[in-house]
């Protein structure tokens, strides 16, 4: 069975393909959303979502998240007393997801169409796959999310010609996409975006003026307590629904402190950030070379597009009301379950051809002669445009530079600098070309592209026949079949804690939180129903248990109130 997964940078969630429609597949605590967050204890337990949430308040240098920004890089994470990659930690979410999908479906669940923000490049796409293979995924399709969100709103199914622009702004990225639906055939006409903007951003925002405001240096602050008050910054942007400001409390040394911002004053303060929005939407309008009035529909992804904030800038920007009819959490994961069962030829849903584009310019460095006929090197010669449409094959004709010249090294790169080294390397092909003269050797350079994002490139000298094919993988993090083998069998030590102790596990660490953060009466509440929570759980009883997590849930929130009513 195919699934569909939205590996987010906040949240991640699966969903699967009913034959009423595509449907959301809860995780192990019923909830719809699984944060994409990893804890490892030191006994090498490994807890992800909410639980890691809960155990990272109190065990921060154990646990990480917002690690997807960080997909397909050097960056290491140290947790537990381990070090793991991005790809890595991504894979024990979607192990996560794969589990809690075969015990709600009652089924193998075997393959996934995971998405990527439609910006990611080659190497975070590459990435993105190993990470769901090392979960045991069978994974033959990346969607880029635009794509799978345009699908969720049944775009797919109209019968006329339609042309729409998905805005998507999730917890770690912003992409903006335009598309057009011709018949059977749903084309991307142009990909912008930033990998560096998303709700995170807005938190930070609302963190930094709390601190500044209560004249707290961020840099003296713990670990934990860093954790603590990006936490109640987090809230306080989810909560504030149709408020006219935003009210951020916390506790530090035992003294309450509050900020209020008004809208007016937030808006202010995001205004860097809104204008960050901006350029690559007019830039996937001038890619698509249309106009905003020649949008028919403009569709909302990710969830930070439910601030109030950010639709009134969408509705400025575009001068109407975008389409909000799918939940902007959901959409992405919903489009991608639709795309399995595409891939599956269901006979209940309408099968469309999907084409993407190639979302950065993909070319090599070249000298060029100046004046005074000085050869001035570091110049970037594009050979795939940005939002080709892929799959794409181009070929471009390159010639010696130096009289006697017998190397030539084709450096492959992908950006939109005029200067090579401003932009991406992805690898180099060196070349043996006959001594002579300069300009005399002609190497034809083409460059293959195709929809699973993999880059072929071949060189052909015209003197020789000879000819040179390099296909292009991740040069700082790729796995060979047998690495990745080896990796994932010295992976599977690790010990996914229990689901039948799952709901438990996460009570428990939020009562611990909760100790930490009490002082006086309300902490001996705490313990005292802590320890009769945990003596039922030694008995082993399902229905005691079940009946004992509810009243200590019960009793949580009532001293979590308490807590903050009595500062």
């Amino acid at each position: 069975m195919i699934i569909g997964i939205d590996l987010g940078t906040t949240n991640s969630l699966a969903a699967y393909y009913t034959e009423d429609g595509p449907r959301i597949i809860p995780n192990r605590l019923g909830e719809r959303l699984t944060p994409s967050a990893v804890s490892i204890d030191e006994n090498d337990q490994v807890y992800v979502g909410k639980t890691a949430l809960e155990r990272m308040a109190v065990h921060p240098d154990e646990g990480a998240s917002l690690f997807k920004r960080s997909m397909g890089s050097r960056k290491e994470f140290h947790l537990g007393g381990r070090t793991f990659s991005a790809e890595e930690l991504s894979s024990f979410v979607l192990r996560s997801l794969k589990e809690d999908a075969e015990y709600y479906l009652g089924q193998e669940v075997t393959e996934a169409v995971i998405s990527v923000p439609a910006y990611f490049n080659d190497i975070k796409r590459k990435a993105t796959k190993r990470a769901g293979e090392l979960a045991g995924f069978k994974v033959e399709r990346i969607i880029s999310e635009p794509t799978a969100a345009a699908i969720a709103y049944g775009l797919y199914q109209k019968k006329d010609s339609t042309r729409f622009l998905v805005f998507d702004l999730g917890g770690g990225t912003f992409d903006v996409s335009i598309l057009e639906l011709d018949d059977d055939i749903m084309e991307v006409r142009a990909v912008a975006g930033d990998n560096y903007l998303g709700g995170e951003d807005f938190t930070n925002l609302i963190l930094d003026t709390f601190l500044e405001e209560h004249h707290i240096d961020k840099n003296s602050l713990s670990e934990k307590e860093r954790l603590y008050f990006r936490n109640q910054a987090e809230k306080c942007k989810c909560q504030n629904g149709a408020d006219s400001f935003f009210r951020m409390q916390a506790v530090r040394n035992g003294e309450r402190l509050e900020s209020l911002i008004t809208r007016r004053d937030f808006d202010k303060k995001a205004a860097q950030l809104f204008d960050r929005i901006k350029q690559p939407v007019r830039r996937s309008l001038a890619d698509a070379g249309v106009r905003i009035s020649e949008i028919d529909e403009i569709v909302l992804v990710g969830g930070t597009t439910k601030m109030p904030a950010v639709r009134k800038f969408v509705g400025k920007l575009f001068g109407r009301l975008p389409d909000t009819s799918v939940n902007p959490d959901e959409a992405v994961a919903l489009g991608a379950a639709i795309q399995g069962a595409m891939k599956e030829r269901r006979e209940s849903i309408r099968e469309v051809i999907l084409t993407d584009v190639c979302p950065f310019t993909l070319g090599t460095e070249v000298s060029i002669r100046t004046e005074g006929d000085r050869l001035e090197s570091n110049h970037f010669c594009p050979i795939l445009e940005r939002n080709t449409v892929i799959p794409a094959s181009r070929t471009e004709k390159f010639y010696t530079v130096y009289d006697h010249q017998t190397q030539v090294d084709i450096h492959i790169l992908q950006g939109e600098s005029r200067f090579a080294s401003n932009n991406v390397s992805l690898g180099t092909i060196s070349l043996t070309v006959p001594d002579n003269k300069a300009g005399e050797e002609e190497i034809s350079v083409t460059y293959t592209y195709d929809v699973n994002a993999l880059l072929e490139v071949e060189a052909k000298i015209k003197s020789t026949g000879e000819t040179v094919t390099k296909l292009i993988k991740n040069q700082e993090s790729d796995m060979t079949l047998e690495q990745m083998q080896a990796r994932m069998k010295e992976l599977s030590y690790l010990k996914i804690h229990p689901r039948d102790q799952e709901p438990n596990k996460v009570l428990l660490l939020r009562g611990e939180r909760l100790y930490e953060e009490a002082t006086g009466e309300l902490r001996e509440q705490l313990e005292a129903v802590t320890r009769q929570f945990e003596y039922i759980l030694d008995k082993q009883d399902p229905d005691r248990i079940a009946e004992a997590r509810k009243d200590y849930e019960e009793a949580l929130d009532w001293i979590e109130e308490e807590l903050w009513s009595g500062q």
